[in-house]
């Protein structure tokens, strides 16, 4: 696989299987409680942490939203490090959500061009934070 794109420096900490969801074009928002200025392409880094009943209600969801394609079972997640970019575009107030993915009452980080990368481990932090040169080196390295 080869970047499309120039390789972003910041990146946002996201749980899966939400994560598997944008890398992988099924989802379009990324739902938070606080809203940001912040565009422009970021890394998409899987938290290490991930409940049964966040993985449940994601699969439910994805059933729900009658995607066609094999949902990863839990044990094939990777967490705790890079796994995709995609491009915020805009920061959606709850009033105006029109996405299915867009949760009620959350700002809404609205993405496009998601797409998967290799797995590069590497410890998440809150909101949008700088990714160290040396794993950005090792992202490129694995393409």
């Amino acid at each position: 696989m080869t970047l499309t794109r120039s390789l972003p420096t910041k990146a946002l900490s996201i749980r899966q299987p939400w994560a598997w969801l944008i890398v992988n074009g099924h989802k379009d928002i990324e739902n938070r409680t606080w809203a940001t200025r912040f565009r422009g392409p970021v890394l998409i880094h899987a938290a290490k942490g991930m409940t049964r009943l966040e993985y449940s209600a994601a699969a439910l969801v994805f059933q729900q939203a009658g995607i066609q394609h094999r949902f990863p079972l839990a044990e094939e997640l990777q967490r705790g490090g890079i796994v995709g970019m995609a491009e915020v575009t805009a920061c959606v107030p709850p009033e105006r959500r029109t996405s299915y993915w867009h949760m009620a009452g959350c700002q809404g980080f609205a993405l496009r061009g998601a797409q998967p990368l290799p797995f590069t481990p590497l410890a998440g932090r809150l909101g949008f934070f700088a990714v160290p040169a040396d794993v950005l080196s090792q992202i490129i390295q694995n393409q």
